[in-house]
């Protein structure tokens, strides 16, 4: 299976015109500047390095996701139209360290988990009194406390949307795997005028 027989020509077109926008219209006045400004080139150079990075960093991230659902290397490899090995020796976590349960408060290690048990596995241990405090591909690492927590997984939060998770006691756990974000709070904390 190749990606281009999971996109259509119009979904792929939307991408990469949503790419180009966002590169375009992150910086304030970079198209007015590129009718009148040499800088301005340079600031579009600048934006579309930091939009090759992003979309290098939601690659890597996405293929990990891919692995967690139990897609194999040679299925990823497929979808990128490159050999299995090609793939793996892409986009392989190497020299992350593996779970840690070390350290003065208790800790365990929820695995093997996948994008499809790992919530139940949180709730089942939130109930319990343990809160996430860290994750990688497979796993998630839990903390011990005196009291419940709840947690939620929310596609790639940013914006007004991380910060309404905020006021209503979320925490953020790590810094994300695209296209997932990990919050956590205690059982009963306030919910913010809205509710959820």
């Amino acid at each position: 299976m190749s990606g281009t027989e999971l996109l259509t020509e119009e979904e792929i077109l939307r991408i990469r015109e949503g790419v180009a926008a966002a590169v375009l219209d992150a910086p304030d006045g970079l198209v007015e500047s590129l009718e009148h400004d040499p800088e301005g080139y340079l600031r579009l150079v600048a934006a579309s390095r930091v939009g090759a990075e992003e979309t290098s960093r939601l690659l890597r991230e996405a293929v990990q996701g891919a692995r967690v659902a139990g897609q194999s290397w040679d299925t990823v490899g497929g979808v990128l139209g490159v050999s299995r090995q090609a793939a793996q020796q892409r986009f392989a976590e190497r020299g992350r360290p593996g779970p840690d349960a070390s350290g003065p408060a208790e800790r365990r290690v929820l695995t093997p988990l996948t994008a499809f048990n790992e919530m139940q596995a949180l709730a089942e241990a939130g109930a319990d009194g343990w809160h996430m405090v860290d994750y990688g591909p497979f796993f998630h690492v839990v903390e011990k406390s005196g009291r419940p927590w709840e947690h939620r997984r929310v596609s790639f939060a940013i914006g007004a949307r991380h910060r309404r998770m905020e006021e209503r006691g979320w925490t953020q756990v790590g810094s994300g795997a695209f296209p997932w974000r990990y919050y956590k709070r205690p059982v009963g904390r306030a919910q913010g005028a809205h509710g959820e």
